[in-house]
């Protein structure tokens, strides 16, 4: 009876003082992380790893000076590109997600290394890391951090060009956004907006202005949102490029001026880009409108890519074709090299040498073609196709002798006789029938 009673006591003995054994331990879990994390900040890693290790084998069930620990390790292992070993113990620090942590802690976390590991230019590794993630979102049933998840998978395969799988997120994204019956959830138009942006520079990049331009229009009639200017910025640049391919110069001007605010608000280097295409959609309609009087563009004029195309609006505005193209090769790293642009240079060049043209011609009746190459110093055969191009748009009126190598110009047909306005259209059917030869 007396050792019952004794082991009685000791066991009792032992239960008061399991509150305070298990601070105790809280304690040195809690020393334990802090001398670890120091180590970490001067510099000596292995010993912090270890201290990091030890914290996980120190607490009896997970909790959150282990979940703290693991989010160490995950970055240390990221930093060093030791990304095997990273994604090793990021599936352990996944398992505390759901109890040894709270959901905005856990949360917060996540977000940082999603944000953190989006850097990395390995993407086979980005593929698993986004993969692993949302399994372990879908279990605990974090829709945000669910939804931002795929945001970034879906960059990855845009980035990839793999357009398929791309658009299985898409549409899993979408739905998202949805109510049961299909129909939108007004709420998330702000999540909608970014699916969008996304969805909007897959077309951009396929070239698909139809589906483009309907995805485009949807994207502006959305009110209830209230978006990062960066994702307004995405949508109104692809828009000022969907208009561009359209040769609506003046509607991708506005659009490409909307996408630099949008971008200049958010802090984006993407800014610059954007006023380089305003200045482009300028050119090309004709504007002598300059968008560096704007308030928003004008601390810009001085940075070095923007100060090129300056120069290069400037030799456009003068028609000086010699200085345009020198230019152009004195600066093709900074010009040419962006595919975009490079695709409007032609436009540039042509417009250029069109007005050109209309200068060298404007005293004459008649005019030999060689002396028109010299000036423009292009080949005989294209100072001819631009002279084409001018009957057919009404805006000379002329006969091409191809055999004598001479222009006859006339007069403006409003101000001719019936006779002689009947005559030049019967040039300028006879032009057409030559064009039609040559298609």
């Amino acid at each position: 009876r007396a050792n019952e009673k004794m082991d009685d006591d000791m066991e009792d003995y032992g239960f008061e003082y399991s509150d305070d054994d298990t601070e105790q331990e809280d304690v040195d879990i809690e020393n334990q992380y802090y001398n670890s994390k120091g180590m970490l900040e001067n510099g000596n890693v292995d010993c912090a790893m270890k201290g990091f290790a030890s914290i996980i084998s120190m607490e009896l069930e997970k909790g959150e000076w282990g979940f703290r620990a693991l989010k160490q390790c995950v970055m240390v292992h990221f930093k060093a590109g030791n990304f095997e070993q990273m994604m090793k113990t990021y599936h352990e620090l996944l398992t505390y997600v759901k109890t040894a942590v709270t959901r905005n802690y856990s949360e917060k976390v996540i977000n940082y290394i999603l944000d953190s590991v989006s850097s990395s230019s390995n993407q086979a590794f980005l593929q698993d890391f986004y993969e692993s993630t949302l399994f372990s979102l879908e279990e605990a049933k974090n829709e945000r951090l669910w939804f931002k998840t795929n945001l970034k998978l879906c960059k990855l395969w845009f980035e990839l060009r793999n357009f398929s799988r791309m658009k299985n997120v898409l549409r899993e994204l979408h739905r998202s956004c949805q109510h049961i019956d299909g129909s939108a959830d007004q709420r998330k138009g702000t999540q909608l907006l970014e699916v969008f942006a996304i969805e909007i520079q897959m077309y951009t990049e396929q070239k698909n202005n139809k589906k483009l331009k309907i995805l485009y229009q949807r994207a502006l009639t959305i009110k209830s949102a209230i978006p990062h200017p960066r994702i307004l910025g995405i949508i109104r640049e692809c828009g000022g490029k969907m208009h561009m391919a359209e040769r609506q110069w003046e509607k991708a001007a506005t659009d490409f001026f909307e996408a630099f605010k949008s971008y200049d608000e958010a802090g984006q280097p993407r800014r610059v880009q954007c006023l380089k295409y305003l200045v482009l959609a300028n050119m090309l309609m004709g504007s002598e409108v300059n968008p560096f009087d704007a308030q928003e563009a004008r601390p810009f004029k001085s940075e070095p890519e923007i100060m090129v195309i300056t120069t290069l609006v400037t030799a456009y505005q003068r028609n000086s074709i010699s200085d345009f193209e020198d230019i152009l090769r004195a600066h093709q790293d900074k010009l040419v090299e962006d595919t975009f642009i490079r695709e409007y240079i032609e436009d540039l060049l042509k417009n250029i040498r069109t007005q050109v043209l209309l200068n060298i011609i404007q005293p004459y009746t008649k005019i030999h073609i060689p002396f028109i190459s010299g000036k423009l110093r292009i080949r005989e055969s294209d100072v001819e196709s631009l002279l084409v191009s001018l009957v057919l748009d009404s805006r000379i009126h002329a006969q091409i002798d191809q055999t004598s190598q001479l222009v006859e110009l006339k007069a403006d047909p409003s101000r001719c006789s019936e006779s002689e306005f009947r005559g030049t259209k019967g040039w300028t059917a006879s032009i057409k029938e030559q064009l039609n030869v040559f298609v």
